[in-house]
């Protein structure tokens, strides 16, 4: 297949960053269809060219259209990019499963690991669609500035090297650059660890611990992605690209990150359920935090900063006693830990 043939893309999933992704494929001159499970959603793209609940102020392309049939927007599709939320892409992929074209590749957008089973999201594709080849996309990326054609560089992560240049040809341009890579793995684990972290620098944020506290959490929490990722077989180099350590620096330094923002209002004392309905988008590292910890459990590896997170998250610990408890941990040897 050459580079032209990837001329139809199927996204799966409207919310900011797939309807960004959207108006990326249609800039590289490919047809564009979306998938939108909210009726009203499909309707304003087709309507208005527009999607107000999730990307508001951006005008769409009237060539991008929406529809909520999952399986006729994905079944002539040339590749199918996958945006929806890490814990809703299991019930996603089995509802297109019959209707997946042959010989479309499956593009994995969502950034998290799956609640119950520890798997990565390549794990949960491979086990429904065992015969179907894949790429992650991961980064540095905030959906409102890829959407308003700011320059932004990912990673497109694919075992297959001719698969992923195929894929950057086909969404690649002048401000969307693709930086290509072989390790999915790695891709994965920056992606779903660095939500968990950035929820840390939240906190600390709102705790009013400093910026010191917060490059310290940055830095050590680099740490333990690497620690995850390479006991998963990643290479440690990988985790400091973009889909690692760019990742990780834009989200916790920025209170456009959703997982950022949400920590800092934890930080301040406001409940997270009291945050969590006022929110459309879903902050991811709240689904993640203890997949990440029974999967650096079972694989026994530490990761202390994210465990500090879930027990604040999940197990009602306190803010206070969490961040007491970090830095009570024996002086180590920064060197290999």
């Amino acid at each position: 297949m050459m580079a032209s043939e990837i001329n139809h893309i199927a996204i799966i999933g409207a919310g900011a960053w797939g309807s960004a992704l959207a108006l990326v494929a249609r800039r590289a001159g490919r047809k564009v269809t979306i998938w939108a499970y909210e009726k009203e959603t499909v309707e304003a793209i087709n309507t208005s060219h527009e999607n107000p609940d999730f990307l508001p102020g951006i005008k769409f392309d009237p060539e991008i259209t929406a529809s909520s049939d999952i399986q006729a927007v994905t079944a002539k599709a040339d590749a199918v990019f996958l945006v929806t939320p890490a814990q809703k892409l299991r019930f996603c992929l089995e509802m297109i499963a019959p209707s997946w074209p042959a010989h479309a590749p499956g593009v994995i957008c969502a950034k998290g690991i799956e609640e119950g089973s520890g798997k990565l999201m390549s794990e949960v594709f491979a086990e429904i669609l065992p015969d179907t080849k894949l790429a992650v996309l991961s980064g540095p990326t905030f959906a409102s500035e890829v959407a308003a054609d700011l320059p932004t560089a990912v990673t497109l992560a694919c075992g297959d090297d001719g698969l992923g240049e195929r894929l950057a040809a086909a969404i690649g341009s002048r401000h969307f650059r693709p930086y290509l890579s072989s390790d999915v793995t790695a891709a994965e684990i920056g992606g779903a660890i660095k939500n968990v972290l950035a929820i840390a620098a939240g906190i600390v944020l709102g705790r009013g611990l400093g910026e010191n506290a917060r490059a310290a959490l940055i830095t050590r929490g680099l740490a333990e992605m690497i620690r995850l990722g390479t006991a998963k077989g990643a290479a440690p180099v990988a985790l400091t690209g973009l889909a690692g350590f760019g990742d990780l620096c834009l989200t916790c330094t920025s209170e456009q990150s959703r997982n950022m923002s949400l920590g800092r209002r934890l930080g301040e004392g406001i409940p997270l359920n009291d945050i969590l309905v006022t929110r459309k988008s879903v902050a991811e590292g709240v689904y993640s935090s203890a997949s990440v910890l029974a999967l650096s459990t079972h694989l026994g590896i530490e990761m202390p900063i994210c465990s500090a997170v879930n027990a604040v998250l999940h197990q009602g610990a306190d803010i206070d006693d969490a961040i007491s408890s970090l830095l009570a941990r024996p002086f180590t040897n920064e060197t290999g830990t």
